[in-house]
């Protein structure tokens, strides 16, 4: 039984115990009825002030419970209530079916969205830029501050509430799928050889309707998926692109011209584009669409889609995206997080 919840027939003083228990933990207990319906949550507050109304420490905690209560309901709204319950400070969430049984408890302070998405995570490229590093051990599993690169992703996307990731592997698959092979929620699928940097995803059953993250394995990014999911639902698109900042500055005075004639001059400009972040919502009936045992890279259905009038909007990161295919990049990346491991003591 998770340690939040207790029965609503147990005494007053029982709660106080288990709120003992939770010491340095969301010290809230969720309350519900022998069937597992949720009921009421019951703090430290609530017991109080049900003593000093004239309760006694051998009353159900029922008679003391707070039946006002939000919760998660398996919704398309549930994201909009976490995102709430945050604002309000809000550290425990019940989350019940539709019949008001409790399915799960959501601690606000580690689930930071609920998002309804499968994840794909491309891990079969060689790595061939950081050799001699990549060797004997394939690119995602360098270690960046202890952890291996892929983990940081992992991590973000369940965070995010993605229940369901897929690890595409070939170069040195074996060390990948050893290193998963006990992880809750995660699964490899190998390649029998390359298929670019999205065909793989064609060995992969995508659920009717719906879209899936689809991402390099080689990035360490502090990208918010639930803010690019939810552009990508705004938008009603087909594919949404993660796109980073790219400033080209020229270090010559450039002309515009119309035949031979020179129309005006501009000294040392700067254009600003986007550039692609290898981050992607993709529709799952187009990820279906994709031919089996068939090199694809992810720019080539993004054309296909554009090419057929689906629609394909960019979401801009802010914050850390690094692509870690050089040393000079892996150095970087090993930097940045060794001084935020030490910002974080």
């Amino acid at each position: 039984m998770n340690r939040h919840v207790i029965n609503s027939d147990a005494s007053i003083t029982y709660a106080l115990k288990m709120l003992n228990a939770l010491s340095g933990d969301a010290m809230t207990l969720l309350v519900t009825d022998s069937r597992g319906r949720m009921l009421g949550t019951l703090t430290d507050g609530d017991i109080r002030r049900a003593l000093i109304g004239g309760l006694m420490p051998a009353s159900p905690v029922s008679s003391a419970m707070n039946t006002t209560f939000r919760m998660l309901k398996g919704d398309c709204n549930d994201i909009d209530r976490l995102r709430d319950a945050r604002r309000r400070g809000l550290r425990l969430l019940p989350k019940v079916d539709a019949e008001g049984f409790l399915t799960d408890v959501i601690d606000t302070a580690v689930t930071r969205s609920l998002l309804p998405l499968d994840a794909i995570i491309m891990a079969g490229g060689k790595g061939e830029r950081l050799r001699p590093l990549t060797l004997s051990v394939p690119k995602p599993l360098l270690m960046v501050a202890g952890k291996p690169i892929i983990d940081y992703n992992i991590e973000s996307l369940k965070a995010h509430g993605v229940k369901r990731i897929t690890v595409t592997v070939n170069y040195l698959a074996e060390e990948l799928e050893r290193h998963f092979a006990t992880a809750e929620g995660v699964a490899c699928i190998r390649e029998s050889k390359p298929l670019g940097t999205i065909g793989a995803a064609s060995l992969i059953s995508h659920r009717p309707g719906g879209a899936t993250i689809v991402m390099n394995s080689d990035l360490l990014t502090t990208i918010s998926f639930e803010d690019m999911y939810m552009k990508h639902i705004a938008e009603e698109a087909d594919i949404t692109v993660a796109a980073i900042p790219y400033n080209l500055s020229v270090p010559y005075a450039i002309l515009t011209t119309d035949g031979s004639r020179i129309t005006g001059i501009e000294e040392k400009p700067s254009y600003s584009y986007y550039a692609n972040a290898g981050i992607y919502i993709i529709s799952n009936d187009l990820l279906a669409s994709l031919p089996g045992d068939e090199r694809t890279d992810a720019t080539d259905l993004i054309e296909q889609a554009l090419d057929s009038g689906r629609k394909v909007v960019y979401f801009p990161i802010s914050g850390t995206w690094i692509d870690i295919g050089t040393h000079a990049d892996y150095k970087h990346a090993c930097e940045l997080m060794a001084h935020h491991e030490q910002m974080s003591l």
